[in-house]
């Protein structure tokens, strides 16, 4: 490598887009993975069209069509009732109107289709068992400091590490994630225990009263992600905790049989409490900068983790494109287009998930009255900010607009 290279702290699925972009530039990296190998834990997440643009502009649009499931519908259904409330079609329509699909994946095959990219790209190199502790920088390079390991010079520091980064940790120092107070349960089953009425090739939300229930198809359905959630103000973070189906039921005995019944064919649950952290106005430092959850940790009700980590990368490989490797300059323009809209998704994700995915009365009545008039025209036009991938606008919408506005 003829040229200083970047330098990735994380090896997931932003840290490999992010290297693949600029390896597309012709910019070479190392990628700094702290676990004794490169890979994804967790099960399904869906990707709107804006991620499959990222795909698209990665030159890996093909491979992760490849492993994906192209579903129907996204269906919104009342948890204490068990009817649909309203369904959003993601059919030939859909897809003239957002240029690309929507689609749910296993995030380890999507991340695999980013790592054999990777991995077929000179100008990539991966260092497992790195943890980054520190950093240094002056005006030409940035020297980053790994546990165990001499330090490694490089033109720029991406910091790609996550909710808990490092990096951030120093850039911005804010100390701990935000807890939100809401569990998340995880399961997936073959596709033959879900119950047959409820086999949907749809992204389906059962939304009830402080708790909901997602499902859908994966891996060419052979089998059915399962996310439940419930808002029991847990106090503190956990992550990947394994429990048993009764802890998971305590929180939907409200619930419509119906509904219930999806978690009574869940097994080998884990848990997890979701985490965020305030929006901040600024990501980078000189000649570091921050990306996916390290920049923006998000809750999972727009489901645009790991688009927007995507979306990052794109635009930081596009800004040290167009001002042709000068580093500063770069990652400023990168800021200022991608923090007002990851803003606009971090404080959106939390009202959805207040007055659409948990409501209770009179403000759940009101949420099916308006969502079941919806056509899907109307629909499509609302979501043209989000997943035709151009929206800048960080004017947060007020509580009434994200249900009616």
């Amino acid at each position: 490598m003829s040229n200083p290279p970047f330098i990735v702290a994380g090896g997931g699925i932003g840290g490999l887009a992010v290297a693949l972009g600029l390896a597309r530039k012709g910019y070479p990296s190392i990628v700094l993975e702290q676990s004794s190998r490169l890979g994804e834990i967790g099960a399904g997440i869906q990707i709107g069209p804006n991620a499959f643009h990222s795909f698209d502009y990665l030159g890996v649009g093909d491979e992760a069509r490849s492993k994906a499931v192209f579903i129907d519908a996204l269906r919104l259904m009342d948890a204490l009732s068990g009817e649909q409330i309203t369904h959003i079609p993601l059919d030939d329509r859909f897809r003239q109107i957002f240029k690309n699909p929507y689609a749910v994946v296993h995030r380890a095959d999507l991340h695999n289709v980013l790592l054999d990219a990777c991995r077929d790209n000179a100008l990539i190199e991966f260092r497992t068992r790195h943890q980054v502790e520190d950093y240094e920088q002056d005006d030409d390079k940035v020297t980053v400091l790994v546990k165990g390991e001499s330090p490694i010079e490089g033109c720029a520091l991406i910091g790609a590490d996550g909710l808990r980064s490092v990096v951030r940790a120093k850039l911005v120092g804010d100390g701990e994630p935000r807890v939100s107070g809401h569990t998340t349960y995880r399961s997936v089953i073959p596709t033959e225990q879900m119950p047959e009425d409820l086999r949907w090739n749809a992204a389906t939300l059962w939304a009830g009263p402080k708790c909901h229930i997602v499902h859908y198809p994966l891996k060419g359905w052979k089998v059915f992600n399962l996310v439940v959630t419930y808002h029991n103000d847990a106090p503190e973070a956990v992550a990947g905790k394994p429990v048993d189906k009764d802890e998971v039921m305590r929180g939907f005995e409200h619930v419509h049989p119906r509904a219930r019944k999806i978690i009574e064919h869940g097994d080998n649950w884990k848990l997890w409490v979701l985490c965020d952290r305030e929006p901040i106005t600024r990501w980078n430092d000189g000649r570091v900068t921050l990306l996916g959850d390290a920049a923006h940790p998000m809750l999972q009700y727009f489901a645009q983790g790991a688009c927007m980590a995507l979306e990052d990368a794109v635009s930081l490989s596009h800004n040290i494109e167009a001002h042709d490797g000068d580093i500063e300059p770069a990652l400023e323009s990168y800021c200022d287009q991608r923090v007002p809209r990851t803003t606009r998704i971090q404080l959106e994700s939390r009202l959805v998930g207040e007055y659409i995915y948990h409501p209770s009365g009179a403000t759940a009545r009101v949420r099916n009255s308006i969502m079941s008039e919806r056509t899907a025209d109307e629909y499509y036009l609302r979501l043209s900010w989000l997943y035709g991938g151009t929206g800048v606008d960080s004017t947060t919408q007020s509580r009434m607009d994200i249900l009616g506005g």
